[in-house]
């Protein structure tokens, strides 16, 4: 591949899991990164080893003062960014849907939801002066087969779903693609959640039993997909939907 040089990038929930792969893995590709996170500290241990191509910023993407002020920080430590993805998100723990409490409802919409509707408040007319971007969200095969006890959390990675071909299908005219990755269930800090019982190496099989190719999603096969989409091979690309998720939406 033709790599991301010369790109400025976005990734939101950077500081661990799929985003802090995504940004090692954009990095790797020569790109520059502005790594956001609610936790910092975590965004600034992996912003360090990037290096000079890697810079932190405190970041509730569910806030729209800091997401501008996020984007303020990239625009003015490397330039306007190319490409952003909307990787941050959050669950409520597995269980019965009526057991939800609205606070959390609220919560798991507004960071997995309204915060891709506040990035693009403040990144695409940016995007639309250069005619040029890329946007990423990130969802959950959640959306494609969804199962009981994650119905919030899977209804709001539906709206994901839809708003990026939506975006993709408005924004085709100022030449930025938007596209979506849809990963199972990965060892990152929301498994537990994800799982809504002990996670133990039992529980573990029995979820992967569900999985064709027989493991959990890792953060670098996304990573790996996320580059891809960036990347000039896939320029042609736009409204796409790409489950990595080992067969489980099959």
């Amino acid at each position: 591949m033709s790599g991301l040089s010369n790109k400025i990038a976005i990734v939101t929930g950077a500081g661990s899991g799929f985003g802090a792969a995504i940004a090692r893995a954009y990095a790797k590709a020569n790109a520059k990164v502005v790594l956001a996170d609610l936790n910092l500290e975590a965004a600034q241990r992996v912003a360090k080893e990037l290096g000079e191509n890697g810079s932190a910023v405190a970041c509730d993407v569910s806030n729209g003062d800091q997401v501008q002020a996020m984007v303020r920080h990239c625009v003015a430590r490397f330039g306007a960014p190319d490409v952003v993805i909307n990787n941050a998100g959050t669950t409520h723990r597995n269980q019965p849907m009526l057991d939800v409490d609205e606070a959390t409802f609220d919560r798991v919409f507004a960071v997995n939801v309204k915060s891709i509707y506040l990035m693009a408040q403040a990144v695409i007319p940016l995007m639309r002066e250069k005619k040029d971007g890329v946007i990423i969200n990130v969802g959950s095969v959640g959306a494609i087969r969804p199962r009981p006890g994650l119905t919030w959390y899977n209804s709001s990675k539906g709206a994901v779903r839809v708003m990026t071909k939506s975006m993709a299908a408005e924004l085709a005219s100022d030449g930025i693609r938007v596209n979506l990755i849809s990963p199972v269930m990965a060892p990152t800090g929301l498994l537990n959640d994800f799982m809504g019982v002990a996670d133990n190496a039992e529980n573990r099989a029995r979820f992967v039993s569900t999985i064709p190719l027989g493991r959990m999603c890792d953060p670098d096969d996304v990573a790996n997909v996320a580059v891809f989409l960036a990347s000039a091979e896939a320029r042609f690309l736009t409204g796409v939907e790409v489950p990595v998720d080992g067969g489980r939406s099959i």
